[in-house]
């Protein structure tokens, strides 16, 4: 059966999206990232980036959740628009845009040392953001889906950072992209979008930002590269 490596967090999100909308079999292996799971030896086997997700499909290893989506929606069949030209384009375009920036909002929103002036980082990654979500709005004001009029891959790689944008750009953000917020709506009131998001419930990860949870999760602040 298919080993399926998660958190609660967006990327593991929108890959347990697409097994629940897909209905294959799976089993759910927790990694809880604030224990610095992602480290053990028996995880970097899997992913050598040591993030989650990652799948174990009968021995064909995938890590990255947009690579997974890919790999899983053509093993499948399914979610896959027929314009493929555009799905790589706007796949891509999530993963080396949407993903990162919006990783790097939480961070410096959120996350980032209070004691040290992050103005520069905190100004560009809020701008970035805002400019990946102005472009996407815009792709969807006069159409349901990101690709064609079928719900794929694309719109699911989308849901899973795009649920959170309040929590990234404030709590009005979603008045600037309404039709993002619109697409957003429609994926969330599916049944398998309710399952994908309660997935992590079944589980016991640790809910505390303490000292432990920020070593684990950001290394960068107690490790100095030359």
């Amino acid at each position: 059966m298919l080993k399926f490596y998660f958190n609660g967090s967006p990327n593991p999100t929108k890959v347990a999206l697409f097994l629940e909308e897909s209905g294959l079999a799976f089993e759910p292996v927790k990694i809880d990232t604030r224990k610095g799971e992602q480290f053990a030896p028996e995880f970097l086997k899997i992913n050598p980036n040591g993030k989650v997700p990652a799948i174990d499909d009968n021995g064909t290893i995938v890590f990255d959740s947009n690579a997974i989506l890919l790999y899983l929606a053509e093993k499948t069949g399914k979610f896959l628009p027929s314009n493929r030209a555009e799905l790589l384009s706007w796949l891509m375009f999530v993963a080396t845009g949407v993903g990162p920036y919006s990783g790097q909002a939480v961070h410096f929103k959120h996350f980032a040392p209070k004691d040290q002036n992050h103005d520069y980082a905190h100004n560009r990654y809020q701008y970035e953001t805002d400019r990946h979500y102005r472009i996407l709005d815009d792709h969807l004001k006069d159409r349901r889906y990101m690709v064609g009029n079928d719900y794929s891959i694309v719109d699911m790689a989308l849901w899973g950072w795009a649920r959170m944008v309040p929590f990234k750009l404030g709590d009005d953000a979603f008045a600037r992209y309404p039709n993002v917020k619109r697409l957003v709506d429609e994926i969330s009131a599916r049944p398998a979008a309710a399952r994908a998001i309660a997935l992590k419930d079944k589980f016991t990860f640790k809910a505390e930002m303490d000292d432990e949870a920020r070593a684990n999760m950001f290394k960068h602040m107690t490790t100095k590269v030359a």
